[in-house]
């Protein structure tokens, strides 16, 4: 949807000085015309500014329309940072958000696969095509890395460096990581980049690793099409997207020991805080081994049977 000028001028700013990414910036758009649509319909347009009484019935009708929680957080943010713009260009004096309660956000564990469920997947039976090894590749380098499924299907060529056995991996908000893979998937890699992506090319060019037999890169869309479709081989009952695996790769390291600052850094958050939620899931990992193996534990546990 077109907004108006000023609106698009606000959405600009957040990509090119705010470094939203293009994703993000649709959100935030989505967003925006959700409020406008919420003002034409109550009349609340012909008012003028909005009331902070206008904002309160705004988020009591995100509540009715059943927005996630975390929607109705990112629509409240957009639309803070709308006015914030307002007032900077001096065409209002105050935001009506001003005093607005926050919407919690809750704590929300996120979905992984057990260890044992990820090695069935890495592990499926090689089929003899050029898709198979670079469908295998994708899956073993997502997990052993912990990309977002959007920085794995734009990989470039140039972002590799299978001597070492790094990614220089562009994130959000054009920031750039090294993230280094595992062994497995560095010799996976170097056989689809040698063997399989020069057929699938035809003698074409791209400058991106993954790509399909048109020579253009793989799309997200393909590559969640494909995950879903090697879990069911693999026996994985459990609705699979990309962003598990990121999970997984991120749940797995702590439980191994790794210490939250590298994760971070590997997963490309800008905040700590943001990589702080896997301590919750290794706190619950603590809570069953101390109930299985805590002497006292195990009586109380014996008492109640």
């Amino acid at each position: 949807m077109i907004l108006d000028p000023l609106a698009e001028r606000y959405l600009s700013h957040l990509r090119v000085e705010g470094g939203l990414s293009v994703n993000t910036v649709e959100a935030y758009r989505r967003d925006l015309s959700k409020f406008h649509s919420y003002l034409h319909r109550t009349g609340a347009i012909l008012l003028g500014v909005p009331t902070p009484e206008t904002m309160t019935g705004f988020l009591r009708s995100l509540q009715e329309a059943r927005l996630s929680r975390t929607s109705s957080v990112r629509c409240l943010s957009a639309i803070r940072g709308w006015f914030r713009f307002l007032m900077r260009e001096r065409m209002i004096e105050e935001s009506p958000t001003i005093g607005l309660a926050p919407i919690s956000r809750g704590v929300r564990l996120p979905k992984t696969l057990s260890q044992q469920e990820v090695m069935a997947l890495l592990d499926l039976g090689a089929v003899p095509t050029l898709e198979d090894l670079r469908d295998r590749t994708m899956v073993e380098l997502l997990y052993a890395t912990g990309l977002r499924v959007s920085e794995l299907v734009m990989t470039e060529i140039a972002q590799m460096n299978l001597d070492v056995g790094y990614l220089r991996v562009t994130g959000k908000g054009a920031k750039q990581r090294l993230v280094p893979m595992g062994e497995v998937a560095r010799q996976l890699l170097l056989q689809y980049v040698e063997e399989a992506r020069p057929r699938l090319l035809k003698k074409r060019t791209s400058r991106y690793v993954f790509v399909s037999r048109r020579g253009g890169p793989l799309t997200r869309q393909a590559f969640w099409k494909l995950l879903r479709s090697r879990a069911r081989r693999a026996g994985i009952t459990k609705v699979i997207s990309p962003h598990m695996l990121r999970h997984s790769f991120a749940t797995h390291l702590i439980e191994g020991g790794a210490d939250l600052r590298s994760v971070q850094v590997m997963l490309g958050h800008a905040n700590i805080a943001t990589t702080q939620i896997y301590t919750h899931i290794e706190r619950g990992r603590l809570k069953l081994v101390h109930d299985r193996y805590f002497p006292r534990a195990e009586r109380r546990h014996e008492g109640k049977s």
